[in-house]
C-alpha cells in the first residue's frame, strides 16, 4: 500500500483540542480537509505527521507551539480607550471584533480585559501560544 510522501495530495478527517480537552476544530460532518503535503498549506506539525501514513490509518499527534502556530506575540496586545468604540456597544470579555489599520487591513481582535476607561485587545491568532492535539484518519491520497 502507499504510503503519504512529500508533494502527495491527500484527504484527511481531523479532530483539533487544547491539551486541556477543549475541541477548537474538527472535520466531522464535513468534506474531509485535501492538502499538498509539504506545501505548507497546514501547520508544520500536521504536515509532518502525514509522512508514512497509509489510507485508513488513524493516529493521535501532539503538536507543540512551535510547530503549531507559534508563540504569541505582547506586541500584538494593545490598550484602547473606551471613547475609541461606539457609545452603545456593550464590551465584554471574549467579544471578537474586527480593526482596521491604516493601509487598510483588517485584523481581527479579542477583548480580553475590560477596565474603566480602556479596554484590552490581543490581535494574536487565537491558537498562538498553545500546544495542539490532533487525531487524524488519513482518507485518500489523491
Amino acid at each position: 500500500m502507499a504510503k503519504v510522501k512529500a508533494g502527495d495530495n491527500v484527504s484527511v478527517h481531523y479532530h483539533g483540542r487544547l491539551t486541556d480537552g477543549t475541541t477548537f476544530d474538527s472535520s466531522e460532518g464535513r468534506e474531509p480537509l485535501s492538502f499538498t503535503v509539504g506545501q505548507g498549506q497546514v501547520i508544520p506539525g500536521f504536515d509532518n505527521a502525514m509522512i508514512d501514513m497509509e489510507v485508513g490509518d488513524k493516529k493521535t499527534v501532539e503538536i507543540p507551539v512551535d510547530q503549531a502556530y507559534g508563540q504569541a506575540h505582547p506586541e500584538n496586545i494593545v490598550e484602547f480607550p473606551k471613547t475609541e468604540f461606539p457609545a452603545d456597544m456593550e464590551i465584554v470579555e471574549g467579544l471578537q471584533l474586527q480593526l482596521q489599520n491604516n493601509e487598510g487591513h483588517i485584523i481581527p481582535v479579542v477583548v480580553t480585559e475590560v477596565k474603566a476607561d480602556t479596554v484590552i485587545l490581543d490581535a494574536n491568532f487565537p491558537l498562538a501560544g498553545k500546544d495542539l492535539i490532533f487525531d487524524i484518519e488519513l482518507v485518500a491520497i489523491n
